[in-house]
């Protein structure tokens, strides 16, 4: 099963509970934990709390081939690699819900056409902003260019730091995860992958 199938595998739209039953489990959460929700401080906290995870899990409503779907053929035969490096990027792991944060490098061999390359930064965010792994988040993020553009080669490349392990657990900060994934040439060609190492430096 590709890392496509497995991030359309969400809930249905009319399976899903409503605002209140959200904002009434984030009440249960705190009295759980030993709070009050009815204290001052917390009295809005269900409804802050479910408006930051819109935010934070906007990805489930983008369909990143989509964002890719708008490409030029025009390009004076340019067909060397095309890299956007440090997109930083904001995710939660799906074990912990913590923060994710770190920097994504994204590269294409480009076949018969291109893309803009703000498109490559907004398929990071589609796929990070849901809950993931870094592995599925690298693959993910190969596959949709991958689909939509049929490059002759992708490489991505994620370096970051999980707050599930700097916060709780083994308590070890300053540690970053390196993941990668790469197709094409930049998989078969070790001349070509050397040089994704040089650029991303």
């Amino acid at each position: 099963m590709s890392a496509e199938t497995i991030a359309l595998k969400t809930v249905a739209k009319e399976e899903r509970p409503d605002r209140a039953a959200a904002e009434e489990a984030v009440r249960t959460l705190l009295a759980y934990y030993g709070e009050n929700p009815s204290r001052e401080g917390l009295i809005d906290t269900p409804r802050r709390f479910v408006d930051a995870y819109e935010e934070f899990l906007s990805g489930y409503a983008e369909d990143p081939v989509a964002i890719l779907s708008r490409t030029f053929e025009e390009v004076e035969g340019y067909n060397d690699i095309v890299l956007m490096k440090n997109i930083r990027f904001e995710s939660h792991c799906e074990h912990h819900i913590q923060p994710m944060i770190g920097t994504a490098h994204v590269a294409y061999l480009p076949g018969s056409r291109v893309v803009g390359i703000s498109k490559l930064a907004r398929v990071v965010d589609a796929y990070a902003r849901r809950l993931q792994s870094q592995e599925t988040l690298t693959s993910q993020i190969a596959n949709a260019i991958e689909t939509a553009l049929q490059p002759r080669g992708v490489a991505v490349l994620i370096d970051s730091e999980h707050q599930c392990i700097s916060t709780r657990g083994v308590h070890k900060t300053g540690v970053s995860c390196v993941t990668q994934t790469f197709t094409g040439a930049f998989r078969d060609d070790p001349q070509m992958e050397a040089r994704f190492f040089r650029l991303i430096g």
